[in-house]
């Protein structure tokens, strides 16, 4: 089983920009599909964007193309979340999530980390 941990939150005005990273531990990054939800109060998660195993394919919400870029470096076993020119509504908790290959669902989770768009 994987183990995520993410960092990189914070407070940011809106048109500002933030990093989040995701460092996994406990097994080798690439062999899991990695991807980063997001969940504002009073709200369900969401996915965000997710990325390939080799970072060759990516998806993204409507909501965040354009201003968002998901990329991983599998020799640090870490993923990233650019977030550029933010608006409020991207205020949420943002998680990072592994798939296995075999797993049909997200099974591994880190702890969230509060990005907070405000003036």
């Amino acid at each position: 089983q994987v183990q995520l941990e993410e960092s990189g939150g914070g407070l940011v005005q809106p048109g500002g920009s933030l990093r989040l990273s995701c460092a996994a531990s406990g097994r080798t990054s690439s062999a899991y599909f990695m991807a980063w939800f997001r969940q504002a109060p009073g709200k369900d998660r969401t996915l965000v964007a997710r990325i390939g195993r080799n970072g060759d394919s990516t998806v993204y919400a409507e909501s965040v193309k354009g201003r968002f870029t998901i990329a991983r470096d599998n020799a640090r076993n870490t993923v990233y979340l650019q977030m550029n020119n933010l608006k409020p509504e991207d205020t949420a908790v943002y998680y990072c999530a592994a798939r296995s290959a075999l797993s049909l669902s997200y099974d591994g989770w880190g702890q969230g980390t509060q990005v907070t768009v405000s003036s």
